[in-house]
């Protein structure tokens, strides 16, 4: 398979995953339902205006200013894919990247159009294509639903600032999307000489 067709294979695959497992979580759960997979990891569904964890910041013109962001975002690093396809570079940096810009659409997705075509969730299940959707283009919610609690338990008294604490680990709540970004973050880490050669090895190659 081509560098170009592993890239294309990995972003269509990345953000149908993602866009199939949050749809089906908007139009199955309510919003803060929570389903027990394992006792480390669960389905608990919930939506964010902001960032990737949860995060928010500056209420509507933040949440546009971020949705307006990531398009640009999208579009430097479709150009960086492209330029290290061109560089034949190793096939796992081309992963990495794929994965980056598919999160990275797949969150925008949420935040672009979601609004528009989904009702609210809020005590009832939501419904796709709504003729009432509860938002506007550009400020849709972010779905996220995967939960992986790993230990939760009371932290020693030792532990400064913390000890004596209820505390979860992991407690973000996240999706597919932010699942890939940093899968792709971490594969850039680990081939960071093949994604980031230096320019002796650019001039040689």
């Amino acid at each position: 398979m081509s560098k170009k067709n592993l890239a294309i294979a990995t972003i269509l695959i990345a953000i149908i995953l993602d866009q199939v497992i949050k749809i089906y979580v908007k139009t199955h759960f309510i919003l803060n339902e929570e389903v027990e997979v394992f006792n480390w990891f669960k389905i608990h569904f919930v939506e964010n205006n902001g960032m990737a964890m949860g995060f928010e910041f500056g209420g509507r013109a933040g949440k546009l200013f971020l949705t307006l962001f990531r398009l640009v975002a999208v579009t430097g690093i479709i150009y960086w894919l492209a330029q290290n396809i061109k560089r034949k570079v190793h096939n796992a940096v081309i992963i990495a990247i794929a994965f980056i810009f598919s999160g990275a659409v797949g969150n925008i997705i949420d935040s672009v159009i979601y609004g528009v075509i989904f009702d609210s969730s809020n005590h009832k299940v939501a419904t796709l294509f709504s003729d009432k959707p509860y938002g506007e283009l550009f400020h849709g919610k972010v779905v996220d639903m995967l939960y992986f609690p790993f230990w939760e338990g009371v932290l020693p008294e030792w532990i400064p600032f913390m000890g004596g604490e209820e505390f979860t680990f992991f407690q973000y709540i996240f999706n597919p999307a932010d699942a890939f970004i940093s899968i792709g973050v971490a594969l850039l880490f680990i081939f960071s000489k093949q994604a980031f050669p230096k320019e002796e090895e650019v001039v040689k190659a």
